[in-house]
Protein backbone atom coordinates (compact mmCIF):
# COMPACT_ATOMS: atom_id res chain seq x y z
CA UNK A 1 0.00 0.00 0.00
CA UNK A 2 3.07 2.41 0.91
CA UNK A 3 4.75 1.74 -2.51
CA UNK A 4 0.78 2.56 -4.69
CA UNK A 5 0.43 5.29 -2.28
CA UNK A 6 3.29 6.92 -3.07
CA UNK A 7 3.14 6.56 -6.89
CA UNK A 8 -0.34 8.88 -6.52
CA UNK A 9 2.01 11.42 -5.05
CA UNK A 10 1.37 10.76 -1.55
CA UNK A 11 2.68 8.75 1.75
CA UNK A 12 0.91 5.63 3.73
CA UNK A 13 1.15 4.93 7.44
CA UNK A 14 0.26 1.50 8.72
CA UNK A 15 -1.34 0.59 12.13
CA UNK A 16 -2.17 -2.80 13.10
CA UNK A 17 -3.97 -3.47 16.53
CA UNK A 18 -6.45 -6.65 18.11
CA UNK A 19 -7.25 -3.45 20.86
CA UNK A 20 -9.97 -1.63 20.18
CA UNK A 21 -8.29 1.66 22.20
CA UNK A 22 -5.70 1.48 20.61
CA UNK A 23 -7.88 2.18 17.32
CA UNK A 24 -9.74 4.87 19.06
CA UNK A 25 -6.14 6.40 19.88
CA UNK A 26 -5.20 6.41 16.36
CA UNK A 27 -8.41 7.55 15.07
CA UNK A 28 -8.12 10.38 16.64
CA UNK A 29 -4.28 11.04 16.02
CA UNK A 30 -4.66 10.89 12.46
CA UNK A 31 -6.97 14.37 12.37
CA UNK A 32 -4.13 16.65 11.22
CA UNK A 33 -1.77 13.68 10.36
CA UNK A 34 -3.18 12.50 7.61
CA UNK A 35 -5.88 13.37 4.68
CA UNK A 36 -7.28 9.73 4.80
CA UNK A 37 -7.90 6.56 5.98
CA UNK A 38 -8.01 3.47 5.19
CA UNK A 39 -9.98 1.34 7.92
CA UNK A 40 -10.60 -2.92 8.10
CA UNK A 41 -12.31 -3.07 11.64
CA UNK A 42 -12.63 -6.42 11.22
CA UNK A 43 -14.95 -8.38 13.26
CA UNK A 44 -15.41 -5.01 15.27
CA UNK A 45 -17.64 -4.12 12.09
CA UNK A 46 -20.60 -5.41 13.83
CA UNK A 47 -20.89 -3.83 17.15
CA UNK A 48 -18.24 -1.67 18.01
CA UNK A 49 -19.87 1.60 18.48
CA UNK A 50 -16.72 3.05 19.83
CA UNK A 51 -15.08 2.62 16.89
CA UNK A 52 -18.03 4.18 14.74
CA UNK A 53 -17.79 7.36 17.35
CA UNK A 54 -14.36 8.08 16.51
CA UNK A 55 -14.45 7.57 12.82
CA UNK A 56 -17.57 10.11 13.24
CA UNK A 57 -15.40 12.55 14.93
CA UNK A 58 -12.46 12.38 13.16
CA UNK A 59 -11.63 14.69 10.52
CA UNK A 60 -10.18 12.77 8.02
CA UNK A 61 -11.78 10.91 5.00
CA UNK A 62 -12.19 7.27 5.89
CA UNK A 63 -13.10 4.19 3.69
CA UNK A 64 -13.95 0.66 5.29
CA UNK A 65 -12.23 -2.50 3.63
CA UNK A 66 -12.64 -5.95 3.93
CA UNK A 67 -11.06 -8.59 2.37
CA UNK A 68 -13.95 -11.13 1.86
CA UNK A 69 -17.49 -9.76 0.99
CA UNK A 70 -19.39 -9.14 4.22
CA UNK A 71 -22.96 -9.39 2.48
CA UNK A 72 -22.19 -12.53 1.42
CA UNK A 73 -21.37 -14.03 5.06
CA UNK A 74 -23.59 -14.72 8.16
CA UNK A 75 -26.63 -12.61 8.51
CA UNK A 76 -25.12 -10.72 11.38
CA UNK A 77 -21.88 -10.39 9.42
CA UNK A 78 -23.74 -8.51 6.93
CA UNK A 79 -24.65 -5.13 8.65
CA UNK A 80 -21.74 -2.60 9.57
CA UNK A 81 -22.33 0.16 12.38
CA UNK A 82 -18.90 1.64 10.90
CA UNK A 83 -20.12 2.38 7.34
CA UNK A 84 -22.36 4.86 7.71
CA UNK A 85 -20.33 7.33 9.04
CA UNK A 86 -17.09 6.70 6.47
CA UNK A 87 -17.48 7.85 2.67
CA UNK A 88 -17.82 4.33 1.42
CA UNK A 89 -17.19 1.21 1.75
CA UNK A 90 -15.61 -1.67 -0.32
CA UNK A 91 -15.34 -5.33 0.12
CA UNK A 92 -14.89 -8.85 -0.98
CA UNK A 93 -11.13 -8.23 -3.07
CA UNK A 94 -9.07 -9.66 -1.02
CA UNK A 95 -5.86 -7.46 -0.56
CA UNK A 96 -6.82 -5.56 -3.46
CA UNK A 97 -9.35 -4.28 -1.08
CA UNK A 98 -6.52 -2.19 0.30
CA UNK A 99 -5.77 -0.67 -2.54
CA UNK A 100 -9.03 -0.05 -4.27
CA UNK A 101 -9.42 1.99 -0.55
CA UNK A 102 -6.86 3.92 -0.48
CA UNK A 103 -7.07 5.03 -4.29
CA UNK A 104 -10.76 6.01 -3.25
CA UNK A 105 -9.55 7.69 -0.57
CA UNK A 106 -7.14 9.78 -2.18
CA UNK A 107 -10.16 10.40 -5.09
CA UNK A 108 -12.21 11.78 -2.62
CA UNK A 109 -9.69 13.69 -1.00
CA UNK A 110 -8.35 15.27 -3.98
CA UNK A 111 -12.37 15.79 -4.71
CA UNK A 112 -13.29 17.81 -2.44
CA UNK A 113 -10.60 20.60 -2.44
Amino acid sequence: MSERAGEMGGQAGVVQSNHEGVIIDTLHAASGRYDGVVFNPGAYTHYAYALRDAVAASQVTVVEVHLSNIAGRWEFRRDSVIAPVCVGQISGFGPLSYILGLEAAVGHVQGSR
